[in-house]
């Protein structure tokens, strides 16, 4: 996540060097398509040297990412509990690793109200301090565990997803990201059960390392 996160802010400078130089935003800097409309674009030689620059980084970046990614979304494959989690629509190997691994045995949780609350995906209320306004959400907890919820969730647009209908109503009514942040904490709840329901089989090895204990 650090280093997707530091590839993104690469894209936001290249953004910002292009948009400072008159040029139409370019989508997709991590496709070809998108690469070659940045290379093409007439920019000044520090603006071309700032993109070139930045596109470097972003390369490096993507291959430091790809073997990450790679390992995580094995383990989303093979292990168990984030197998299981694979069953929820919209849920990949990759999100199904990290929620597996940050939200944790779901057994200590009392109820899935309390593992929305763990995620920080929970709405606020007023606070006598004054610390707290209303109507946002907390955002405690692990923000690596909100992104996979979040990117899962953003599924339900799509018109074949079990929670499309619910989708579409609250984007019409409110818009926003409020209407992927409720099917996120839908698929909080849905995961708790998954993974309670699993017991200790939800924490035993990827069914890879069983296979290889077994060839030994």
């Amino acid at each position: 996540m650090a280093l997707m996160d530091e590839r993104g802010a690469w894209q936001q400078r290249i953004h910002a060097a292009l948009f400072h130089q008159g040029v139409a935003r370019v989508r997709g800097l991590l496709n070809g398509e998108g690469r070659q409309a940045a290379a093409a674009a007439e920019l000044s030689l520090v603006g071309r040297q700032m993109v070139d620059t930045a596109l470097i980084a972003i390369n490096s970046l993507t291959e430091q990412i790809k073997p990450l990614r790679a390992q995580l979304e094995g383990i989303g494959r093979s292990q168990p509990g984030a197998r299981a989690l694979l069953a929820h629509y919209g849920i990949g190997a990759l999100c199904a690793a990290i929620i597996w691994a940050e939200l944790g045995d779901c057994r200590r949780f009392r109820s899935s109200d309390q593992a929305v609350r763990f995620t920080g995906l929970d709405v606020t209320v007023y606070s006598s301090d004054g610390k707290r306004s209303s109507g946002r959400l907390a955002r405690q907890g692990s923000p690596e565990l909100r992104w996979a919820l979040f990117e899962a969730a953003k599924s339900a647009a799509r018109t074949t997803a079990p929670d499309h209908d619910y989708y579409v109503e609250l984007r019409d009514r409110l818009g926003g990201k409020r209407p992927a942040l409720s099917v996120a904490r839908k698929l909080v709840r849905r995961c708790h059960h998954t993974l309670r329901e699993l017991g200790d089989e939800a924490w035993s090895e990827p069914a890879a390392i069983h296979s290889e204990q077994e060839a030994a």
